[in-house]
């Protein structure tokens, strides 16, 4: 009766009736894909990596000691929003495993820039791969997603703010902040919208796929008790905030680590209008205009153009290529992983 019960609550897990196979088939693949774009587009932008390795060896170490210990951070951060979740849907799991999904996640946001959903599906994937729940991984989703906009709203505040304080604020400024806002809002009322309505929000052309019929349907049944926790979504919106915080913190670092002196609160702004106007952008990662909008508000704040440059050259480093090297390896290990 035991091992009746063990089997159903494997084959739950796994999803509908005889697709446990697939799903494994579905899965290798997945990573393959993710792997081989993330080899095409390091080779794409090989450029770029030669520029960051001249700029390293022309900063201070120690400076750039503390930025990568930053980034480390904000991984540790996202990977306490998956953990706080888990845990309040009562399938708790390790840290360290989470910290290491985290970096995988980054990874396939990157290589294959679908507005985060390629990260979120492997994130369903691999959480579900641990042991977690599917419905939990998913409320881990839609949550991570609330969480990160309502965070990124308020923080487009504070940028506001700190550019009124130093006398840089314009109508152009003020315009795109508005118009992301207005995004900020309708991405996660989406999420909620899903979620609420499941099955029945599927448009009629696409109820022939049942890949679809099978997202759609486990969005629906994301646990509600967990998507209505104010407290976990509060929460996870200060993790979000942390890590927007750290963030400008390695751009002010990598500054250090050239020679020049920036105010934090100037940094933060300028990272902020950056991030915002790729988030804006059709360009996928914001390849060009994160670095021209970063570069031109921190020339407004005050900060030297070659400085301006060099600074978020190398921030773009960090963000960019540490955890596209790091997703490639972690990839190739799932895959052996996988194949045993």
């Amino acid at each position: 009766m035991a091992r009746a019960e063990t089997a159903n609550r494997d084959q739950a897990n796994r999803g509908h009736t005889g697709h446990g196979g697939l799903a494994g088939h579905w899965r290798n693949w997945f990573l393959a894909a993710l792997l081989i774009a993330g080899v095409a587009f390091a080779a794409f932008h090989w450029g770029d990596v030669k520029r960051f390795i001249e700029l390293i060896r022309k900063a201070e170490p120690w400076w750039l000691l503390a930025a990568l210990m930053l980034q480390l951070l904000t991984y540790a951060s996202l990977s306490g929003e998956w953990a706080l979740v888990l845990r309040a849907g009562g399938s708790p799991r390790s840290i360290w495993r989470l910290f290491l999904i985290t970096i995988t996640k980054l990874f396939a946001d990157q290589v294959i820039p679908t507005a985060g959903m390629s990260g979120n599906v492997f994130l369903v994937d691999r959480l579900v791969a641990i042991g977690a729940p599917r419905e939990n991984a998913v409320a881990a989703v839609i949550l991570a997603i609330v969480a990160y906009y309502a965070s990124y709203a308020v923080a487009a505040f504070a940028a506001l703010f700190l550019l009124w304080l130093h006398s840089d604020l314009s109508w152009l400024i003020v315009g795109t902040v508005g118009l992301f806002l207005c995004v900020a809002a309708a991405i996660p009322a989406t999420a909620l919208w899903l979620r609420k309505k499941g099955q029945r929000a599927m448009p009629r052309w696409l109820r022939r796929s049942e890949t679809a019929e099978d997202f759609f349907e486990l969005v629906g049944k994301a646990p509600g008790k967990l998507i209505r926790n104010r407290r976990l979504i509060a929460e996870l919106t200060v993790l979000n905030g942390v890590v927007f915080v750290l963030d400008a913190l390695t751009l002010q670092w990598c500054l250090f680590s050239l020679g020049t002196v920036a105010h934090l609160g100037a940094v933060f702004a300028a990272f902020m209008m950056a991030s915002i106007v790729m988030t804006l952008g059709p360009i996928p990662l914001g390849l060009g205009s994160f670095e021209a909008t970063c570069i031109a508000m921190l020339r407004v704040v005050g900060v030297p153009f070659e400085a301006a440059l060099s600074g978020t050259l190398l921030f773009r480093g960090f963000t960019l290529w540490l955890p596209l090297v790091g997703g490639m390896v972690l990839m190739r290990r799932e895959m052996k992983h996988s194949s045993d």
